[in-house]
């Protein structure tokens, strides 16, 4: 492992995802992997509970951005003490409003993908563990209060948790850095060369909710599928 992000969700951490991997520090694991493998969320379970099983989620992985990752920034510094931390930040209201419109909507939002999400964890049990998961985890980070979380309080907490992420690594194994600073920073934190072509600017809230409404409706449709199929009488 060469680097391990900090950084919280919404703050371009698929765009980073993206320009590592064309640094070459990379493959780097992000939430898409977990999104794309439920049957990992038993490990981050286990990780959660204080166990762990590093080597094993970060098989052939060299770097890692975004959560479950980053909620486990302080363990991992310990399990790769010469890797590198880097803590992706953004202003603070943008932050609150990316995560009502995204993660806190998913889980206690009365929108589309909350109950597009709530379906598929009623007959998925594999996403059913996911959302549960990802509930312990934003309630035990102190940045989420549950659906009375207010704009305000997210922006306070998420800068809360940055200055914590400043005074626990150590300055010389930490870059505080945002997306609109580009390359240049990034590259020399790394000691790589710049690349000859634009920063990625992904678009991470269409990503998210493009992913999650896709795959909670090829759950129900396949869900449906075998609900009529087995109310078909045998031929006979």
């Amino acid at each position: 492992m060469k680097l391990i992000g900090a950084g919280l969700p919404r703050t371009g951490t698929l765009s980073q995802k993206v320009a590592l991997e064309i640094l070459g520090v990379g493959p780097c694991y992000h939430m898409v992997n977990v999104l794309g493998d439920l049957d990992s969320v038993p490990q981050w379970c286990q990780a959660l509970d204080g166990d762990g099983p590093w080597q094993e989620i970060f098989d052939g992985f060299e770097s890692t951005v975004d959560w479950p990752a980053s909620f486990f920034y302080g363990e991992l510094m310990d399990v790769y003490p010469d890797a590198k931390v880097l803590l992706s930040v953004r202003d603070g209201e943008g932050w609150a409003r990316s995560m009502y419109d995204t993660i806190w909507g998913v889980l206690y939002g009365d929108v589309l993908i909350r109950h597009l999400s709530s379906a598929r964890a009623e007959i998925d049990p594999k996403w059913r563990g996911y959302i549960e998961l990802m509930k312990e985890m934003w309630q035990r980070s102190g940045l989420m209060d549950g659906e009375d979380t207010s704009a305000d309080w997210m922006s306070s907490a998420m800068q809360r948790y940055h200055d914590e992420v400043r005074a626990t690594v150590p300055s010389d194994r930490l870059l505080v850095w945002s997306v609109a600073d580009g390359w240049e920073p990034l590259c020399e934190f790394l000691e790589v060369p710049v690349p000859d072509m634009p920063f990625p600017h992904l678009n991470d809230s269409k990503e998210f909710a493009q992913r999650l409404i896709d795959g909670s409706l090829i759950a129900l449709q396949e869900w449906r599928a075998r609900e009529q199929a087995e109310a078909v009488p045998a031929a006979g």
